[in-house]
């Protein structure tokens, strides 16, 4: 059966002209005989939405918990205001991507109706699209309504010709630092990592009897997908790569990707910052950062109100924003992320499902959350907006680096891939005497079989 879009009208037969105008006479007479025979005629509120003759609809909205709650309520309230015949009820995944993708998924291998509209991360794209857990929105999500994004947002939600997420947010790995430190030591914000490297271990030497829990590092080091971001930016940094070129095989044995992780478990994990360092997501990462025990630090570019609000940060208004290093000047990458609004196949509400995403990724509404929670919009038009950039100057710096930020590898099976990456990464980190070049060549040949089979299974 094709889904109708809401927006689509149907077209109804002609009426006759005697019948229309018999019509207006009956529907005046309804109008006017309570306020004639002494009813009282309340006027609606100011404000109060128009009563709907729409049978009522709820919406089960599966996310995880919003680092700015109070922007979503409100955002969520101004969608049942203006569509009083939907409530929206949000189901709150951890905040981890790892365990939201576990329970979401475990939803929709069980065809779980009750699900409507779900955040998909934008490395899980193929994998829902191959399982048959998204519903395709080819024929609502037009091409002209697509341009209006950032080609990236729209390029990871498209698999095997069909689209099938729209674009919420665009996401790329930035480094964030104590404006106020480095420009005490004469330093502006590092190009490569060897000189990050030389300009933490100066402001560490220097503050160490002010602030002795001072740090020269803080990123997302535990074992979950966050790892597999963190380390592709230090491998596509010194030229290697996570994938061949191609797609067909592991990358992690070359030269430049050994080099890379050689350098992080050197000179970044038990030196510039400590092992703690190991198990820290998100969250962990930029507490410290905020408590003003870290000099630079890694995050997606949300980061940047946290760090600047004044009842969250003991270092706002000290704090500065830059592209990531990379092992030599001009040769940096920065992980693509972000986060993209799906529809499941099994819900029995497309049409409402389809109203809430459209009002959800409308410019009104991602200008708010630029504005309100510091987060980077997906629409083009957004990153020259005067009243935006007023509120989040780092943006006018961010578009060049979300338009060429790295993507993960993207396969059906990226699930599997990233749970082998992770694995190596983590060891790799936290193995003393671990034989690196071994324990890549074994993860290599484990990322290979999988490829192989999947290929074979086609």
């Amino acid at each position: 059966m094709r889904w109708i879009s809401p927006t689509q009208r149907i077209q109804r037969p002609p009426q006759s002209y005697a019948g229309t105008v018999f019509r207006w006479i009956g529907l005046l007479i309804l109008i006017l005989l309570p306020c004639s025979t002494g009813i009282a005629c309340a006027e609606s509120p100011p404000g109060a939405a128009p009563a709907s003759s729409k049978p009522h609809v709820t919406l089960r909205f599966v996310s995880w918990k919003p680092d700015h709650a109070r922007v979503w309520e409100e955002v969520l309230a101004d969608f049942t205001r203006t569509h009083p015949h939907i409530s929206v009820v949000r189901e709150l995944a951890p905040h981890s991507s790892t365990a939201y993708h576990d329970l979401l998924t475990q939803k929709l291998k069980n065809r779980d109706a009750t699900v409507d509209v779900f955040f998909i991360d934008v490395i899980w794209v193929p994998e829902f699209a191959a399982a048959g857990w998204a519903r395709p929105l080819d024929d609502i999500f037009s091409p002209a309504m697509r341009q209006e994004f950032l080609p990236a947002a729209i390029e990871v939600g498209q698999y095997d010709t069909h689209v099938y997420g729209v674009p919420s947010r665009i996401d790329a790995g930035l480094l964030y630092y104590r404006q106020d430190l480095l420009a005490k030591y004469g330093f502006i914000a590092p190009a490569t990592w060897p000189e990050l490297v030389r300009q933490a271990e100066t402001v560490l030497a220097g503050e160490r009897q002010t602030n002795p829990l001072l740090q020269g590092y803080s990123a997302q080091f535990k074992q979950y997908e966050g790892l597999v971001c963190n380390m592709l930016e230090f491998v596509e940094g010194h030229g290697g790569s996570l994938m061949r070129p191609d797609g067909t095989g592991s990358a992690l044995s070359s030269p430049d990707a050994l080099a890379a992780v050689q350098f992080v478990r050197d000179e970044v994990i038990g030196r510039l910052t400590s092992r703690a360092a190991l198990t820290y997501q998100e969250p962990e990462a930029l507490s410290l950062f905020l408590q003003g025990h870290a000099i630079f630090h890694r995050n997606w570019p949300y980061a940047w109100e946290l760090a600047n609000n004044q009842t969250r940060s003991t270092i706002a208004g000290q704090v500065g924003v830059a592209p990531l290093p990379g092992f030599s000047p001009g040769r940096a990458a920065a992980a693509l992320g972000g986060w993209l609004y799906g529809i499941s196949a099994y819900s029995q509400h497309p049409d409402e499902a389809w109203a809430l995403i459209e009002f959800l990724s409308s410019q009104a509404v991602q200008k708010k959350f630029s504005r309100e929670a510091g987060i980077a919009p997906s629409r083009e038009a957004l990153f020259s907006d005067p009243e935006v950039l007023a509120r989040s100057p780092q943006l006018r710096n961010q578009g060049a680096v979300l338009h060429a930020a790295t993507p993960r590898p993207r396969s059906p099976v990226y699930p599997a891939i990233s749970h082998l990456l992770q694995r190596y990464f983590s060891r790799a980190l936290a193995v003393d005497g671990l034989d690196l070049a071994q324990e890549a060549a074994i993860t290599d040949a484990h990322i290979d079989r999988l490829l192989a089979l999947t290929k074979a299974a086609r």
